[in-house]
């Protein structure tokens, strides 16, 4: 097990030093160059803080989850509650609570889930909150950590094939939002993958597609613009179901009936509403066996003491339902 004592040789600095950092004591004076060194060196040795080294005996164990890459700050209303379901079907002697992590604001963890693509800077504060970390569909530059990564194209393209071949629609749709603060983006890796697959199917068609931000009342605005433009595809695919929520009252508004009029296909990403049409089709972006398998990975770092690293592809899921 690497000590303190091995870190402070190699970062060059005092062993107090090292402690004091890896103990988050915001009042160490310490240049960020030697901070995130210490914790570079430390995650390389696989350190093991002494918080971390009895959490048998813990009753509760800390997971944050970073997801303000593909969930906006502003969005207060995540189901966390769906992975406490989740876990205590999966551990019986552990009682795991999530918290939801602000970017920029410091914890401490025992383990992280982290969502999307993060810069070094976001990489380096992640080190400094938690030991354990599985990050799900991001792009990690070598193999530092476990990681998830999902096959996103798997779900659109099963999608198109069944609205398509299946079904034989004849023209198909996207309704979507993007969001941008600073370097978070949150839509833009979605819509490319959707596009290349609309390309790959022959069924893009500008006119078909409308874009506004991530909320109901964008999904609202869309889609009453497609109805009224008379460019409303048979069979439209809803980015989120904050978008969704919004353009299918503007279809009940105009009158439409689903599917009978519009065949609809909501885009289910992480959870964060409670969704008000379980029977409708969807393409499921995270199905449970996503958070099984990342509680699961930092459980084995934080209570077995694994240091392997992982990296499991998983794929993502259509769910045919009474709307499309």
């Amino acid at each position: 097990m690497a000590t303190i004592k091995e870190i402070s040789q190699l970062a060059e600095v005092s062993i107090t030093t090292v402690s004091r950092v890896l103990n988050q004591d915001e009042t160490i004076v310490v240049s960020p160059e030697v901070k995130k060194r210490i914790f570079k060196i430390a995650h390389e040795l696989k350190y093991v803080p002494p918080r971390m080294r009895h959490t048998q005996k813990k009753r509760e164990i800390v997971i944050g989850v970073a997801d303000w890459h593909i969930i906006r700050k502003d969005r207060t209303n995540i189901r966390l509650s769906s992975l406490d379901i989740i876990v205590k079907s999966m551990s019986g002697n552990s009682e795991v609570r999530f918290e939801r992590m602000d970017k920029g604001t410091p914890g401490q963890y025992d383990g992280i889930i982290a969502f999307g693509v993060f810069s070094e800077e976001e990489m380096e504060f992640l080190r400094m909150q938690g030991y354990a970390i599985v990050f799900i569909n991001s792009d990690p530059k070598d193999y530092e950590y476990d990681s998830i990564v999902m096959d996103f194209n798997k779900g659109i393209h099963e999608m198109l094939s069944y609205l398509v071949d299946q079904k034989k629609y004849r023209s198909v749709g996207y309704i979507g939002g993007l969001y941008e603060e600073g370097q978070v983006k949150i839509g833009y890796r979605r819509l490319e993958g959707i596009k290349a697959a609309f390309n790959q199917k022959e069924l893009y068609e500008d006119k078909y597609f409308y874009l506004g931000d991530i909320s109901k009342e964008s999904g609202y605005e869309l889609a009453k613009r497609a109805v009224e433009s008379g460019c409303l595809p048979e069979a439209v695919l809803l980015g989120s179901e904050e978008v969704a929520e919004g353009a299918l009252e503007a279809f009940y508004d105009a009158g439409l009936r689903i599917p009978k009029d519009v065949a609809v296909v909501i885009y289910k990403d992480i959870e964060t509403l409670e969704s008000k049409w379980p029977t409708f089709t969807k393409v499921r972006m995270f199905p449970e066996i996503v958070w099984q398998t990342a509680i699961k990975l930092l459980l084995e770092q934080i209570r077995e003491g694994r240091k392997d690293n992982m990296t499991i592809y998983l794929p993502t899921k259509l769910e045919v339902g009474d709307s499309a």
